[in-house]
């Protein structure tokens, strides 16, 4: 088999297509899928440079989630057949011509999705199901404010929102008029740039003065006052990336004074069973809108796997709008180049 190996921390150059040594078969509960497409997260870019190891037990390989077709199955597994077409949350094993994962963490590709698109959908929608409605629990009639609108979760979880919680005003940043324009395309109710406007005043102004009760936020600390000064009474500020750093200073007073909650979480160290029950939720409350068009899974831009250095560096740009796609040789993918 073949998979992408990363000689050394470092940048994109670091990273090669090469033949490694086999996988074994899967084990129990287990499910070998033969890989035809990954995606590019950030949590890739972390891996690469040496930030983010993988948790105890995962794959060395980079790639957290994947399409591809079963290629065989461990003892127990039920639910799945040789050659179903699926994709699949992983730890880790995604830039690779084969990955075992659990059967619980495995979705059937949506009808309507093709199979190299469907390798964009597990991760954003496994975070925006746990968090947006599972933990933050997003209703119908609140505010939802989305940072980082344009990015692969943020494209996701604005269109889920919309689809879900139709009565929702949601509210989202973005970096440029192009991201401005496609995020209010997705079904975004206000978009704020991020680099020209401050957007605590321009949320304060949309919502006559009622703030966000929900907020998806991939900054972490340079945003983290500000988030809490945009919060309604009784807000929920969700914590899922820091991009803006891990140490910030948080104001408890005005927190008390809103009833307000902060949740910072992360996805990948979950335990198994963890995850399944969030796959679980994802195929029965998400893939039905995604089945029905009312969620599209936004793909900027698909590389060959081959080229993974510049699919990394293409997300370092910051210039994509939804989910950059490596595809394995033999895949279908120029629909999207």
């Amino acid at each position: 088999m073949h998979a992408v190996t990363v000689m050394s921390p470092g940048g994109p150059e670091v990273m090669s297509w090469a033949e490694v040594a086999d996988l074994p078969l899967p084990g129990p509960g287990e499910v070998a899928i033969e890989v035809a497409a990954s995606a590019v997260n950030r949590a890739d870019l972390l891996q690469r440079q040496g930030l983010y190891p993988p948790p105890p037990g995962a794959s060395q390989v980079l790639g957290l989630e994947c399409s591809g077709r079963v290629a065989a199955v461990g003892d127990g597994v039920t639910a799945w057949r040789v050659d179903d077409e699926v994709c699949a949350l992983l730890s880790g094993g995604g830039y690779a011509t084969r990955v075992n994962v659990p059967a619980a963490q495995v979705l059937p590709v949506p009808a309507g999705v093709s199979l190299v698109a469907a390798a964009g959908l597990p991760e954003v929608a496994a975070t925006v199901c746990s968090t947006v409605f599972g933990l933050a629990g997003l209703s119908d009639g609140e505010v939802f404010l989305v940072h980082g609108g344009a990015s692969g979760i943020g494209t996701f979880a604005i269109q889920a929102a919309r689809a879900l919680r139709p009565s929702t005003t949601i509210v989202t940043t973005a970096g440029s008029p192009v991201k401005l324009a496609r995020v209010r395309e997705l079904g975004a109710d206000c978009a704020v740039s991020y680099r020209d406007e401050d957007f605590v005043a321009r949320l304060k102004e949309f919502t006559d003065g009622r703030g966000a009760d929900v907020i998806l936020d991939n900054m972490g600390a340079s945003y983290l006052a500000r988030n809490v000064a945009a919060l309604a009474v009784e807000g929920r500020l969700v914590v899922i990336g820091l991009q803006g750093g891990g140490r910030g200073e948080l104001n408890l007073g005005m927190l008390l004074a809103k009833r307000g909650v902060v949740h910072a979480v992360s996805l990948r160290g979950r335990p198994e069973a963890q995850k399944a029950a969030i796959v679980a939720a994802v195929r029965e409350r998400l893939w039905p809108a995604v089945e029905a068009g009312a969620i599209m899974p936004i793909v900027d831009r698909v590389f060959p796997i081959e080229r993974v250095a510049d699919a990394h560096r293409h997300v370092e740009a910051l210039g994509h709008v939804g989910k950059v796609l490596l595809a394995l040789p033999g895949s279908e993918y120029s629909e999207y180049c």
